[in-house]
């Protein structure tokens, strides 16, 4: 249809041959825009630290919490059975006593250990007292895991020795995850709340931000620490930074036949040729999908990698980004499912690490089993035998503790 005739130089013909024109610059010029603030490190991506932080918001949220606390109290099962478990564990102890220390020395393979296995369990045990005060609502848990948090806080000044940024990145995993419970729910008084969070700022957050060229678990553990600390805090700086390094390490962690022939990497770590990709996949040659850079090492480190993803992905989805929706989600399915195959018994084939693996995943697949087959509906037929078989899930001592309860079937 014709355009209506106009007087050429009226002012409202001037403004309508105007108009297309300036459309056009108006969005090309948001366009680059957004395309502009898009590639800045951190700009609004599924990641990004949210407007205002969710507490308590570290791996478990009080909608979990809450699940938790109801299935427990009528005894239903498998929560009641993971309950007891903890209970009864070393960690739930009333007459527990922290022992802290001004220096953490922790040396390769825990060669020395000065304070590594103590700061450890403190922070597993504050948690666990923070856990048994949110469903028990007995003080005396919550007054305990105060004592613990208290002890530290007044006493660390540093980790040292090599293997201090993945002791921090262990015990500065739980340390928050124990803190938000507390600050968030219990009804009596800490004091020293303030003092316990520049502990987080000036002891632990510096050790672990920057990342780590080691063994992928390593980073992938510091991380998970770096952002629940962020969390804690509400530091948005310190979460964007953790989370970017966090995408680039899972993304190299876990490969996936998108990637292409061999597995993505950590450019400062300058992997540049196959054969020393291959060196460092622990000499495995062959890339399949769910296929962990550890998995030719052990199982067991293999399940800190998976665990520290899990956990990331679960304060990201509490904080209001689904990671899970994301190659995050599916690099964490695959590598579940395809270890699970194996811990279940599967034999190995030639090609896979020499045809021999290392088993003993360890209690991590609760987290991502729930949000990927619970929440999203898919099918994980390995990881559903395997998380059902080693019910109750309890602690491997280091970073991780029962899971089968705060995420066990849980739909919040």
């Amino acid at each position: 249809m014709p355009e209506t005739p106009e007087t050429p130089d009226t002012p409202a013909a001037h403004r309508r041959r105007r108009r297309p024109a300036l459309l056009a610059t108006v969005a090309a010029a948001t366009a680059a825009l957004v395309a502009g603030f898009l590639s800045w490190p951190g700009a609004q991506r599924a990641d990004a630290a949210p407007a205002t932080f969710v507490h308590p918001g570290v791996t478990v949220s009080k909608g979990q919490l809450d699940f938790a606390r109801t299935k427990v109290l009528a005894g239903a099962q498998p929560w009641k059975g993971a309950y007891d478990q903890m209970m009864a564990s070393k960690y739930a102890s009333l007459t527990r006593t922290a022992t802290p220390r001004a220096t953490v020395e922790c040396g390769s393979y825990s060669n020395p250990n000065y304070g590594c296995t103590d700061e450890r369990e403190d922070a597993i045990a504050a948690y666990t007292d923070a856990l048994a005060w949110y469903i028990t609502r007995d003080a005396r848990y919550a007054q305990k895991s105060i004592e613990l948090m208290d002890a530290w806080s007044a006493t660390i000044k540093d980790h040292t020795n090599s293997n201090a940024p993945l002791q921090t990145g262990w015990a500065g995993s739980s340390w928050p995850k124990a803190a938000e419970i507390i600050k968030y729910t219990y009804t009596g008084t800490w004091t020293n709340s303030a003092r316990f969070g520049t502990m987080l700022r000036n002891v632990y957050l510096p050790e672990i931000i920057n990342g780590s060229n080691s063994n992928g678990n390593w980073e992938l553990s510091m991380m998970e620490a770096a952002i629940g600390i962020s969390v804690f805090l509400e530091d948005k700086t310190s979460y964007d930074t953790a989370m970017a390094k966090f995408r680039t390490r899972t993304a190299a962690y876990v490969y996936l036949s998108s990637d292409g022939s061999v597995p993505k990497t950590v450019p400062s770590q300058n992997l540049d040729t196959t054969a020393k990709i291959v060196s460092y996949w622990q000499g495995q040659s062959t890339f399949v999908t769910g296929l962990t850079q550890e998995t030719c090492r052990d199982f067991t480190h293999t399940g800190y990698g998976i665990s520290a993803i899990s956990h990331v992905a679960e304060t990201s989805r509490i904080q209001g980004q689904d990671l899970y929706g994301t190659d995050v989600g599916e690099r964490l399915r695959q590598a579940l499912g395809f270890q699970s195959k194996y811990q279940l018994g599967t034999a190995v084939p030639s090609w896979l690490c020499g045809g021999s693996l290392t088993l003993g995943l360890g209690p991590v697949t609760e987290v991502g089993y729930n949000a990927l087959h619970n929440r999203l509906g898919i099918a994980m037929t390995n990881t559903q035998t395997l998380t059902e078989q080693n019910r109750p899930a309890g602690s491997n001592n280091l970073f991780v503790a029962w899971e089968t309860l705060t995420h066990g079937d849980n739909p919040s």
